[in-house]
Parts: structure tokens; C-alpha cells; sequence
């Protein structure tokens, strides 16, 4: 285990792109601290990110309260000790309406977990950070195809995940005093539950209704794992991962 003894926390980590990030840093040999807002999911994780013989544990977390992730980074330095390594991951989206509909409470929702969020996170990870010995450590934030451009009707995420981004700049000149280096991972179509409507057809940019390719999730965690492996002098600042021949780089 090439990295054995780092200690990763991956928020986001119950299902998805945060759970195969989470059993990618597992097998690599990170100790996994797995946040998420729903227990048994986290738990199921933990349990398989053990097999690897890392130490696994999990902390149901609301990342947009405040009191939440600082109990989420107490209860992970407590464990631990240390942290090396936090993946950003929690996210969500609002429905899929035109913009005028869209309510205050549906666009908060939305900023309070992919904008406060990730923010809060990186605020207890450079106190934690900073402060251990050796000092310094790696962030690696969630944006998605969506910090680059929209989908339609996607003002509250597309917002959020181009708002990700500066995040992921000023945390990184930030961070530089302290040997923390922070980079961003922008995934298109990993193969989720939540992205699995891609298949099926998703509107597009001049109206049509598509079907559009995946690419295995696993994909995603093996990208996260070499990020997070590369010692502090290097750093991955941007990473675009998806699937080939998805309607991105093309006009739509």
C-alpha cells in the first residue's frame, strides 16, 4: 500500500463518486474518514473500505451547517490525528425548471451544500492542516463538466460548480504558506445513480432530448487516488475526467 498511514476524509461518501473515491483511497492504504448524510450507506462503505485493512470511519454530516462539520473534522482528528487528504464531494442539484420557477428555498439548498459546504470543509481542513506535524496536506474539490458549462436549467448547480472553482484558486495561493495544495476534479457522466438518466436521454442545448454516454465511476476514484498520491511539491490543479464521447467539448 503505497501511501500507508495517510489519513483521507471524503465527504459525499455513502453512494457514488464519493463511495468509489472513498474504496480507491482505502486500497491505496488511506485511513478513511467517510461523511455523508445518511448512516447506513456510510456505514456499508466503511465496512468494505476495512477489507483493505485501513482503519474506516463514519460520521453522518450535514456539510452546509457549520456546528456539523466542525463535529465531522473534531471527530476525524480525534481518530486520527491528522489529515492528509480531504476530497469535497457532497454536492446536489435543484429540479430541472425553468430558472423563473426555481424557489429561494430550492436555490439555498443547493449553495449550502456544493458552495458553504466545500468552503467549511476546506476552512476545518487548513486548521487541521497547518497546525500538525509533518505540516501541510492535500484538498481535491468536486466542480464537475458543470463549472465549465450549463446544462439546461441548472442555474443553482452550473452557479455553484463555476463558483467551485474559485474555491479551488484561492485555497490553493492560500494554502501555499502552509504546504497544503489544493486541485479540482470536473467529472462528466461517471456511471451513478444519480447520473443513470443519462442513458435514458437528457434535454440538450437546442432543445432535443439525447441519450449520452457513461464511463465506469471507478474511473473517478483511480483520478482522486493518483491526486491524492503525489507528494506536496506536485499538485494536479485541474482534472477534467468523462466519458469520451459525451456533448462537451463539441457544440450542442
Amino acid at each position: 500500500m503505497a501511501a500507508s498511514g495517510k489519513v483521507a476524509l471524503v465527504t459525499g461518501a455513502g453512494t457514488g463518486i464519493g463511495k468509489a473515491a472513498a474504496l480507491g483511497l482505502a486500497k491505496a492504504g488511506f485511513h478513511v474518514t467517510l461523511a455523508g448524510r445518511r448512516k447506513e450507506p456510510l456505514d456499508k462503505v466503511a465496512a468494505e473500505a476495512q477489507k483493505a485493512g485501513v482503519k474506516a470511519l463514519a460520521v453522518p454530516t450535514d456539510v452546509g451547517d457549520p456546528a456539523s462539520v466542525r463535529a465531522l473534522f473534531a471527530k476525524a482528528k480525534e481518530t486520527f490525528g491528522r489529515l492528509d487528504f480531504l476530497f469535497n464531494n457532497a454536492g446536489t442539484g435543484a429540479p430541472a425548471i425553468p430558472l423563473e420557477d426555481l424557489s429561494f428555498e430550492q436555490w439555498q439548498t443547493v449553495v449550502n451544500a456544493n458552495l458553504t459546504g466545500s468552503f467549511l470543509c476546506i476552512q476545518e481542513a487548513f486548521k487541521i492542516m497547518k497546525a500538525q506535524s509533518p505540516k501541510g496536506g492535500r484538498i481535491v474539490n468536486n466542480g464537475s463538466i458543470s463549472a465549465h458549462a450549463p446544462r439546461p436549467n441548472s442555474i443553482a448547480y452550473t452557479s455553484t460548480k463555476h463558483a467551485v472553482t474559485g474555491l479551488t484558486k484561492s485555497a490553493n495561493l492560500d494554502g501555499r504558506k502552509y504546504d497544503i495544495a489544493v486541485g479540482q476534479i470536473d467529472i462528466g457522466n461517471a456511471f451513478t445513480d444519480m447520473a443513470a438518466r443519462m442513458k435514458d436521454g437528457v434535454p440538450q442545448a437546442n432543445g432535443q432530448i439525447a441519450a449520452e454516454p457513461l464511463m465506469d465511476v471507478e474511473h473517478v476514484g483511480n483520478a482522486i487516488v493518483h491526486m491524492a498520491s503525489l507528494p506536496l511539491d506536485a499538485n494536479v490543479l485541474f482534472m477534467t475526467v468523462m466519458a469520451t464521447k459525451m456533448p462537451f467539448v463539441g457544440r450542442g
